[in-house]
């Protein structure tokens, strides 16, 4: 029997072994991830129930349509599926890019819920305001032109 020689462990740096569905830099960028995935799962549903009801339609032979619109419908998802899983868990690029943007939402300074109740209120009662001030314009240019009769009531 022939020995093998793994040079790879002599010189204390072990091979790097086949990606296949592993996670790149696992357990950073948790929450944008996520957020990532159910966001474009939510828009990948609704696309493949469009797709479902589109192909409905479709005639392939003796098939029946309803047959050929799940089929349709699994491979858009699956394809849909792998697409997502590559770009939020396995490309560096975009990888990377989600991790620095939790870490720039973490050094965000957000408001108090006291102020945005303040803040949300100010532009309620604002647009309130306007909207009573604006009514009562119209109230009194539609009075105006009926008394010089240029509106017929």
């Amino acid at each position: 029997m022939a020995e093998t020689n793994d040079t790879s462990m002599v010189s204390g740096t072990a091979a790097e072994p086949s990606r296949g569905f592993s996670v790149y830099k696992p357990g950073q960028g948790y929450y944008t991830r996520m957020g990532t995935v159910v966001g474009a799962s939510a828009v990948s549903l609704l696309g493949i129930l469009w797709m479902w009801e589109y192909m409905k339609a479709w005639k392939v032979g003796t098939v029946n349509p309803l047959y050929v619109a799940a089929g349709g419908a699994i491979a858009i998802g699956a394809v849909i599926t792998y697409a997502m899983y590559y770009l939020v868990f396995m490309k560096p690029k975009s990888v990377d890019f989600l991790i620095a943007t939790e870490g720039e939402m973490k050094k965000v300074n957000w408001s108090t819920r006291r102020e945005v109740v303040g803040s949300t209120t100010a532009v309620i009662v604002t647009a309130v305001v306007i909207a009573v001030f604006c009514f009562g314009i119209d109230r009194a240019f539609f009075w105006f032109f009926a008394q010089i009769k240029v509106l017929d009531v």
